[in-house]
């Protein structure tokens, strides 16, 4: 009798620690330290200091008129700090011709991790540990997932943000919390 409920003692161990390891690994995801994901997307050639760009028109009847196009406009840009993990890259928060605002982060480096989100904030951001869990603590704007941990990508902005208010834009690991790294948009 001892040895049989010694055995279910056992038994109910490895299953606890079992459950436990297979719970640890969904949270933290620990191979995520070791992939990349690599995006390419096109990003915009916008005018930086936002005038109108001229461009020749051919009429029906023949005649080459002046006319204007609107080109797509730099409203701000920051370069990426570091926080919980090293990140670099450039962010730019840019209007197109339609009115429509998105933000294009280009050449992004920073570690792959479970449930990473692209938010624009209001909070300033703060290099070092000081700035790792701030930007959960005012308003944001959840852009979407981050697409990859490398690269070019952009990222619609909806029409009702208050772009006059959101100043800095995060790459936030949402399980956790905290920042991987973090953009000042001026």
């Amino acid at each position: 009798m001892a040895g049989s409920l010694r055995r279910m003692r056992w038994k109910l161990v490895v299953v606890v620690l079992v459950a436990v390891l297979g719970f640890g690994l969904y949270w933290f995801a620990p191979w995520r330290l070791f992939t990349d994901t690599t995006v390419h997307e096109a990003l915009t050639a916008p005018t930086a200091t936002g005038q109108v760009a001229t461009d020749q028109v051919q009429s029906s009847a023949g005649a080459t008129q002046s006319g204007t196009a609107a080109a797509p406009v730099v409203v701000a840009t920051g370069t990426f700090v570091t926080h919980e993990h090293a990140t670099t890259g450039t962010a730019r928060l840019v209007r197109a011709a339609d009115g429509t605002h998105r933000l294009e982060i280009a050449g992004l480096s920073t570690s792959d991790g479970p449930d990473l989100r692209v938010w624009l904030t209001d909070q300033t951001v703060v290099a070092g540990k000081d700035g790792w869990r701030v930007f959960d603590d005012g308003r944001y704007v959840e852009l979407g997932k981050l697409k990859g941990n490398k690269g070019d990508q952009a990222y619609a902005i909806p029409a009702g943000a208050d772009l006059a208010s959101l100043r800095s834009v995060t790459i936030w690991c949402k399980r956790f919390s905290v920042s991987f790294g973090a953009a000042q948009l001026a």
